[in-house]
């Protein structure tokens, strides 16, 4: 690099540790919060979990709403009932509570409540997060009960544009949540092909920051500590959910790998979100399922970074030694070999996979890839992905 120019942003305040989560009241209070609107996903909002967590604002008086109408890969249709909650009930903040979409969803109720313009005005594109109201955007504590996303610590939210089919990312420096609570201990009863496909998507959040080109060795550093912390701890937190020193280090890398990708992603990423939004399956695990696919495909433009990742985490054989373990790591944590295994009868012709290129070659991730992403390129990878072969 013979000119290191670069802007940096790095984020917010974190509460981490076991318990923490008994600080949510005064969190809410140190934001001016008092009357919080509550979002989770549907499947969270009938465990254990919740209802422990909202019996900490009813002791401390606090009066709240709930929001659960929440997909796993978030539409516009769930925004539009969210604020609307949101405005019934005279809400001035929000909790963000779970996992990558509720984080996501919550995050940009508390946005776009109180904007005038359509959500799609914000999109993650040049300037335009200055068309919106900065003053209008709402405070967010989040809490996070899964280990992936690391969207705690972001300051966008995806949301899939129904009409289109695709996935867009929303940006604004203060949708970044004021207070993270950051509780190993919510995290435990996650089951194992939760905690599996969580992992694998901060891996490769890590992964693909570090890879990804330009100047910014803050996150390469990050991201390279995140890529170790889940090669070593998420076996561990798969085999035993209880084991909250694993459930920790992989909640630090989730974070570290948000905190790591404002440098960029890659194909991983435009390759998984085109599926996620044609197909509904979960992101973490679709972007496991391309991750060596991908390995492959940018070899030429990476080899040296990942022999020496590769070094790092202690993993012996340079760049083909680092693949065979994300490959044996996909296997411990039963990730499918290829699409066919995250989608029954999955049946694309021709057209279908033209469209998918053509969706993964416009995504926002895909400007980070190492090795600029064409139509040929997508569709290698996307034949890659469905028949098995690196």
């Amino acid at each position: 690099m013979t000119n290191p120019i670069s802007k940096w942003n790095y984020p917010t305040t974190v509460l981490f540790g076991v318990g923490r989560i008994k600080e949510l009241p005064a969190s809410l209070a140190d934001n001016a919060i008092k009357n919080p609107l509550f979002v989770t996903d549907p499947g969270l909002a009938k465990l254990p979990v919740v209802d422990s967590t909202l019996a900490i604002l009813k002791d401390a008086g606090i009066p709240y709403g709930v929001f659960s109408d929440v997909k796993p890969n978030p539409v516009e249709s769930n925004l539009t009932a969210g604020i609307e909650v949101f405005n019934k009930g005279g809400h001035d903040g929000v909790i963000a509570f779970g996992g990558g979409s509720a984080l996501d969803l919550g995050k940009l109720i508390a946005f776009q409540a109180r904007q005038t313009r359509p959500v799609w005005d914000f999109e993650d594109i040049g300037d335009w997060w200055t068309r919106a109201s900065a003053d209008s955007i709402v405070p967010i504590i989040a809490v996070p009960t899964t280990a992936g996303t690391g969207s705690e610590v972001g300051r966008a939210g995806v949301i899939t544009h129904e009409a289109t089919r695709t996935k867009k990312v929303i940006f604004h420096p203060k949708m970044m949540p004021a207070i993270v609570i950051a509780d190993p201990e919510l995290t435990s009863g996650m089951p194992p092909f939760i905690t599996a496909g969580t992992g694998m998507d901060a891996l490769a959040h890590c992964l693909e920051a570090y890879c990804a080109p330009g100047y910014h060795p803050m996150a390469d550093g990050i991201g390279v500590e995140g890529v170790r912390l889940v090669l070593e701890n998420l076996p561990k937190a798969f085999r035993d959910g209880s084991d909250l020193i694993a459930r920790a280090n992989m909640m630090s890398a989730a974070a570290m790998g948000a905190t790591a990708f404002q440098k960029g992603l890659g194909a991983i990423h435009s390759m998984s979100h085109p599926i996620g939004s044609l197909y509904d399956t979960h992101h973490g695990m679709t972007n496991a399922v391309f991750m060596p696919y991908v390995l492959a495909f940018n070899r030429e433009a990476i080899e040296e970074r990942i022999e020496r990742l590769a070094a790092y985490c202690g993993i012996d054989g340079g760049f083909d030694g680092f693949v065979a373990k994300i490959v044996s790591l996909r296997e411990e944590l039963n990730v499918p070999n290829t699409l066919h295994g995250l989608v029954k009868d999955l049946d694309m012709d021709a057209e279908r996979k033209g469209l998918i290129a053509d969706m993964a070659i416009v995504d926002p991730t895909a400007g980070g890839n190492p090795i600029k992403l064409t139509r040929e390129g997508a569709l290698k990878l996307l034949e890659s992905a469905l028949t098995g072969t690196v």
